[in-house]
């Protein structure tokens, strides 16, 4: 299925739910449309039973993300305003992003560059092939980052490696940005797809309340703990505990056998 006239592609392959941004000719730049197009993406992965993982990468070769569509800034982002009601949209994708309550992981290739780095770090897990740049130039741009995205990316490398992003403007490689921690896994650009797919299986194969209940904690742990909903992690991994999967885990495991999961 399509979804901003083209500019971004949604298909499932069994447990999987791929979120393609489809703009090569721009390296995949982000329009307004397609920030528009990313929670009605999620929203649908998230009520389809059948997925368990949802992968966003580039179409072709060159980028992940090249970041947001310049082409639009005068009209999008020229005034007060609209720069108001372009970053009230971001948010509101990279918000159904960070919140979905599936598993998400980011195949990169080629440039991730500004608003690319942030849908990367909205992900759960981020795999990249040895080709990529990673970069967030917005002081070469004189652009205001807004906090949240600035905390995101703090909270993956921490201040001092966030500051040099930052700073520089510059681009870093697979092997720094793995370095850092800003990735979970660098491979040769042959083995992206492949590494992904095993990667999105084995979650996949796994249980998914127990997944669910992960992310909510982790969610959870990286908030101040003022703000921590700890009785919303405690119920789901009481879930867990009183969940089919658990027996069917139980009994797999004396059986000596694979558990099939149902997700209840």
């Amino acid at each position: 299925m399509t979804y901003a006239s083209g500019r971004m592609i949604a298909n499932t392959e069994g447990a999987i739910g791929w979120m393609i941004f489809n703009q090569p000719e721009k390296r995949n730049a982000i329009s307004v449309d397609m920030w528009e197009a990313m929670p009605q993406i999620l929203g649908a992965f998230a009520a389809d039973p059948a997925v368990r993982v949802i992968v966003l990468t580039g179409a072709g070769e060159q980028a992940f993300i090249s970041g947001a569509d310049i082409s639009q800034f005068g009209e999008k982002r020229g005034t007060r305003e609209t720069v108001l009601e372009y970053n009230a949209t971001a948010d509101r994708a990279a918000e159904a992003l960070s919140r979905v309550g599936k598993p998400t992981i980011a195949m990169i290739r080629g440039f991730c560059i500004g608003g690319g780095v942030g849908v990367a770090t909205s992900c759960d897990l981020r795999i990249a092939a040895d080709d990529a740049k990673f970069g967030v130039p917005a002081a070469k741009l004189g652009l205001g980052y807004r906090y949240v995205g600035v905390k995101r990316l703090v909270d993956l490398v921490g201040p001092s490696f966030a500051k040099e992003i930052f700073f520089t403007g510059r681009q870093f490689t697979t092997a720094e940005a793995l370095a850092m921690g800003l990735v979970n896994r660098g491979v040769p650009v042959g083995e992206l797809e492949a590494t992904v797919r095993e990667m999105a299986k084995a979650i996949a194969d796994n249980a998914p309340l127990t997944i669910s209940s992960i992310k909510l904690s982790v969610g959870e742990a990286m908030k101040p703990e003022s703000e921590r909903d700890l009785d919303s992690v405690q119920a789901a991994v009481d879930a867990c505990f009183e969940s089919q999967d658990y027996v069917e885990g139980r009994t797999a495991f004396m059986e000596k056998r694979k558990p099939v999961f149902r997700g209840r």
